[in-house]
Parts: C-alpha cells; sequence; structure tokens
C-alpha cells in the first residue's frame, strides 16, 4: 500500500471506571510519521461496542460534564433489555449512538486542524473492558 493510506492501532488502558482519555497527542505523535508534512484526514475508529469518539475540550471540567451528562441520558440501572456483565452494562451498548465511535477530522500541513480548546478522547462507559484498541488512520 501506498503512504497515502497509513493506519496505526493504539492500545489504551481505560481501567475500572468511567473514562474520557485524551488521545489528542497520540494523534499527532501518528501524523508525525504517516502525514510528513501532507495535508489529508484523520479517522479514529474504536472498534468496540460499548465506546466512542468525542471532540471536546478538556481539563476544565467538560470531561466530567460529558460522564454525568451521559448518567442522565443513560442511567446505570436495570431498565435496560442487554443484561450481561456489571449492573446498568445494556447502557454501555447504547453509548455509541449518541458518541460515535469514529472522528474523521482534517489535517492541514501534517497537524490536526483542531479549534483551539478541541482534543480527540475516547469515551469509555464500560467498566467491564478495561483494554481498548484504536485505529488511527490516515488518508493523505
Amino acid at each position: 500500500m501506498s503512504d497515502a493510506f497509513t493506519t496505526r492501532v493504539l492500545h489504551v488502558s481505560t481501567g475500572s471506571r468511567e473514562r474520557v482519555v485524551d488521545l489528542t497527542a497520540d494523534c499527532e505523535e501518528f501524523l508525525r510519521e504517516a502525514a510528513a508534512g501532507r495535508d489529508g484526514l484523520l479517522n479514529i475508529f474504536v472498534p468496540h461496542a460499548t465506546a466512542g469518539v468525542a471532540v471536546i475540550e478538556t481539563g476544565a471540567g467538560s470531561d466530567d460534564d460529558l460522564l454525568a451528562a451521559l448518567h442522565t441520558l443513560l442511567p446505570a440501572d436495570d431498565r435496560w433489555q442487554h443484561r450481561h456483565g456489571s449492573p446498568g452494562h445494556g447502557r454501555d451498548h447504547v453509548l455509541p449512538a449518541i458518541v460515535p465511535p469514529h472522528a474523521t477530522l482534517p489535517v492541514i500541513g501534517g497537524h490536526l486542524e483542531l479549534g483551539t480548546w478541541q482534543s480527540v478522547c475516547l469515551v469509555d462507559t464500560n467498566k467491564d473492558n478495561p483494554d481498548r484498541q484504536v485505529r488511527l488512520s490516515f488518508l493523505g
């Protein structure tokens, strides 16, 4: 395959609690090699049924606010028909309908074209699966 398309898989440990994990630095590191100063698109994909990708501000409370909002929208209780795993785990399977498992972002001159406060984040509410993969693909 030519250097027009390059992909890498990140392995992310999210532990045993709900997390928003900032992947921006990992994306930029990947692009230093894969994009090599070129323009193109970065696709971020999480091949899991219970995780998503969000572009949000981090570090100022927005990541915690996102988890709180998800608790309001998707309570971890026994209302879910999907019932294996931890109590309320069925809501984790609904998460990707709200926080999609992918994002495609512009790359200009080899760098992500994000807004000042935007970060690329893995959103994982599934406490039963602490090991995640994130596929980064650059098309230039």
